[in-house]
């Protein structure tokens, strides 16, 4: 799963950012509203978390903005305001969620994982494969009644080739959706991690390399 962090407060990003990603999710950061709108149109994100008082361009309009031009991103909201007039108007803009600071991180991660499942395409609860089963809220995955011992990439990677349902994901799919830009698009890393994580399914295989395509299960 991948998403935008949207708050002009470097700390506070930095820190949600390493919150999310020890759940497993790739992380982008933006510090202000135009930042994030020019990001928003490179990533295909699966939500964005939008903190509403951004410098440069404020996050109602960054909201009406996304939704003008069709983003497919589940939007939650952010704001130390906690009105009903303030929630109101921020779902009104086409937000999906609205989150008053401060704020529980077990919350925000509950919030990010139901607005995901409700994406484009949408990440189910569970994910199943025969006798390999994968759950993104508890991540946790299973195979044969056994506990994988998965790190949050090969996890990541493991929930997007099990949401792709049979169809085959190419190596960049999976670059762009399980890390984050910082990764070097050039880089063996996706390989590295297939290669880790079939060793981990272990028998018999269940990851097929589609060659000069992707990779299925």
């Amino acid at each position: 799963m991948r998403v935008l962090i949207v708050d002009d407060h470097l700390e506070l990003a930095e820190t949600i950012a390493a919150g999310l990603r020890q759940e497993g999710m790739a992380i982008d950061l933006a510090l202000d509203g135009r930042q994030a709108l020019e990001q928003a149109t490179v990533y295909d994100y699966h939500v964005i978390v939008l903190d509403r008082d951004l410098p440069l361009m404020h996050g109602d309009e960054v909201c009406r903005a996304l939704i003008k031009h069709g983003c497919r991103a589940r939007i939650l909201m952010l704001t130390a305001s906690s009105t009903i007039a303030d929630r109101v108007d921020g779902l009104s803009l086409g937000a999906d969620d609205y989150l008053t600071k401060p704020f529980a991180f077990a919350e925000l991660v509950a919030r990010v994982r139901a607005l995901a499942r409700r994406a484009h395409p949408a990440v189910p609860p569970v994910l199943t494969h025969d006798d390999l089963s994968l759950s993104p809220a508890e991540h946790t995955a299973w195979r044969g009644g056994r506990q994988l011992d998965l790190s949050p990439k090969e996890m990541a990677v493991l929930e997007l080739l099990l949401a792709a349902r049979g169809a085959v994901v190419s190596a960049e799919e999976l670059l762009e959706r399980a890390w984050d830009e910082a990764t070097d698009p050039f880089t063996n890393t996706v390989k590295v991690t297939i290669s880790r994580l079939r060793r981990k399914l272990g028998d018999p295989p269940v990851i097929e390399t589609v060659p000069h395509v992707g990779y299925r299960i």
